[in-house]
């Protein structure tokens, strides 16, 4: 049984890549995940997807805003996944959820799913999609989810905790995964496979085993400031800018909450902070044992793209599309789990974060 995927808000293919890797043969038959059709609004990570990901062109590619996208002509799926703009529901935000930009961009995903009635979806978001507006925006996406399509579906949310499942990064993600109602399956959680503090794997691992080539593409250096060098030099693995004793002429007078990443070089014996895809000056990540930002195939690596995957776009449009993907090793643990579930191999599970009954959050 090979599903055939569709995807919107599909970034530069983090999800994709994770669920294209695995494959699993069973009982004399095939299970796996092969690529549809994507859609970003952003042309650099539609050039990305296509250059990596198999089977994408420019043909199913769809690079446009998704409130232009005509639905009803795109090709058929069976298997569907978005991460919709979390935007709006990020905790370091304003968290405005339905009452942003972003929050309403769910419902994209409930259009796909009416129209197409995929056999099984993965929808991720930040974490703090579970609190914005009082918790009622989640209720609603998850109700609106559970009734999508002809049938029906049986969700399974839990908030992942990705330094928990051998990824070189605390970046914690709910992810929701629906299977239609009328296969009588129910997704289980894949029991994490370095849960113990002691098993994580550190930002020295992703950076330095094996070394990064020097042909390595996207791998060039940002330009630092004498000062940024110098303020870095004062501070040491795992700590940041607002450290006691950094000399006055390179403090920050920054009114209002004191970011703990700003300027924070990495732990080189701890996973990584969360990579993001957007800030200024001191929200870049930086080398634990030099002075600098860190390059982009760096956050990549943390980030377990594959060095080979190459991304499209200038500099900062990279940093943004690293830092908004889905780690690929995450999306890999979930689908793998999530065709395990069809193929009828059993596997070790969790229970998950959250209960979802009769539109109620336990």
């Amino acid at each position: 049984m090979i599903f055939t995927l569709g995807e919107l808000f599909s970034g530069p293919g983090g999800l994709a890549k994770g669920a294209c890797n695995v494959q699993i043969e069973h009982e004399g038959e095939l299970f796996g995940v092969n690529h549809g059709w994507a859609n970003d609004i952003d042309a650099d990570s539609c050039n990305t997807y296509i250059n990596n990901i198999p089977n994408a062109n420019t043909e199913n590619v769809i690079c446009q805003d998704v409130k232009e996208l005509n639905i009803d002509n795109l090709e058929n799926i069976d298997a569907f996944a978005y991460g919709f703009p979390c935007n709006d529901f990020s905790l370091v935000g304003e968290q405005k959820g339905f009452n942003g930009n972003y929050g309403p961009l769910y419902t994209y995903g409930i259009k796909v799913i009416n129209r197409f009635n995929p056999v099984f979806f993965v929808a991720e978001n930040v974490g703090g999609i579970t609190s914005a507006n009082q918790g009622n925006a989640f209720r609603k996406i998850l109700h609106d989810l559970e009734n999508s399509g002809d049938f029906g579906y049986n969700l399974t949310v839990n908030l992942y905790k990705s330094e928990q499942y051998g990824i070189p990064q605390t970046r914690h993600r709910i992810i929701i995964v629906g299977i239609r109602k009328d296969h009588d399956l129910l997704f289980r959680v894949p029991k994490p496979t370095t849960p113990n503090i002691k098993d994580y794997v550190t930002s020295s691992d992703a950076l330095e085993n094996p070394p990064i080539s020097d042909d390595a593409s996207n791998n060039e250096l940002t330009k630092q400031s004498k000062l940024v060098i110098e303020r870095l030099s004062h501070i040491k693995p795992g700590e940041n800018v607002w450290k006691e004793g950094l000399p006055k002429h390179l403090q920050l007078n920054v009114r209002g909450a004191k970011l703990s990443q700003i300027y924070k070089k990495l732990d080189p014996d701890k996973p990584s902070y969360t990579i993001t895809g957007s800030g200024g000056g001191g929200t870049h990540g930086y080398h634990y044992a030099e002075n600098r930002a860190l390059t982009n195939r760096e956050r990549a690596r943390i980030q377990t793209f594959p060095d080979s995957y190459h991304f499209f776009g200038t500099k900062e449009s990279v940093r943004k599309q690293i830092g908004m993907a889905v780690p690929v090793k995450l999306a890999e643990v979930v689908f793998e789990a999530v065709l395990k579930t069809f193929a009828g191999i059993d596997y070790e599970f969790i229970e998950p974060s959250y209960e979802y009954v009769n539109r109620k959050l336990i």
